[in-house]
């Protein structure tokens, strides 16, 4: 049976199978879904981030965040194509324009975002209910994370370093929530925007009780240095984010509680 799907971020209509069985995932916390429902035999193909949250994973490398191989992508004949919000939208509507069955998921701006985006990708998969078991178990394990988080919360500024892009993050961001499933607090929390160049002098009066940074590999930061030639407090604990599962900031995925455990065991180990 073929369904007429409307993607209104795109604006791109196009039909889709029951249940789709050739997929390209260019989105790594989709693939990590699929994997976690027990669909990843659907994915034919993927970005080159998805194998960091997925164990020997098959599917050929198709693209990247920005880019990809359309000769590639007409050869593995995809019954859809799945991309995100913000700056992949521009990839998006190229494949749309060219005719692809691609789907752009949300941005999610908070936990609960992440859930319906699983929610949207079961329907589009015609897997609904798998994908609510997802989302049960999500919420479930969140609750349990939430109980043990430490009796005091700490202030967190959070840096991330994407390439030579430097951005703090807000209470727009589903980081925020990820920070405050393991049991901290940003100190931008109540800031509208998800991602902003900070004011450094603001955030040494914030006086936060963690600095906590991210970088990607390809691009490596010195946390003590910042501090220092920002005139930070360097008492102040630093705590270092990567590209590893389960200890990225960035990651919306599944994993992303997998994060907010090894982050509030971070917190729990801290001076009291």
């Amino acid at each position: 049976m073929l369904r007429n799907i409307h993607n209104e971020l795109l604006d791109h209509r196009f039909t889709l199978s029951g249940r789709p069985k050739r997929i390209v995932s260019l989105v790594s916390s989709a693939t990590e879904a699929m994997d976690k429902m027990g669909l990843i035999n659907r994915v034919v193909g993927v970005s080159e981030y998805c194998d960091r949250y997925i164990h020997d994973l098959q599917a050929p490398v198709v693209g990247e965040y920005l880019n990809c191989d359309t000769d590639a992508l007409k050869n593995l004949q995809p019954d859809l194509i799945l991309t995100t919000g913000g700056i992949q939208l521009n990839l998006a509507r190229k494949l749309a324009q060219q005719g692809f069955p691609v789907y752009a998921l949300p941005l999610p701006q908070s936990f609960f975002g992440t859930l319906e985006n699983n929610l949207i990708l079961g329907g589009l998969l015609g897997e609904l209910e798998k994908a609510r078991h997802l989302c049960t178990d999500m919420q479930r394990r969140a609750s349990a994370l939430r109980l043990s988080s430490p009796s005091v919360r700490p202030s967190i500024y959070l840096e991330l370093w994407l390439g030579r892009h430097m951005r703090a993050v807000g209470g727009g961001s589903f980081i925020n929530d990820l920070i405050d499933i393991a049991g901290g607090d940003l100190i931008y929390k109540n800031h509208t925007l998800g991602y902003f160049k900070p004011d450094f002098d603001a955030v040494a009066q914030a006086a936060p009780d963690v600095y906590l940074f991210f970088h990607e590999p390809e691009y490596l930061i010195d946390p003590a240095e910042l501090v220092a030639d920002r005139k930070w407090n360097p008492d102040t604990p630093v705590i270092l984010s990567t590209i590893e599962c389960g200890q990225n900031m960035i990651q919306e995925g599944p994993s992303m509680l997998d994060t907010a455990e090894w982050l509030q065991n971070q917190l729990l180990a801290l001076p009291q």
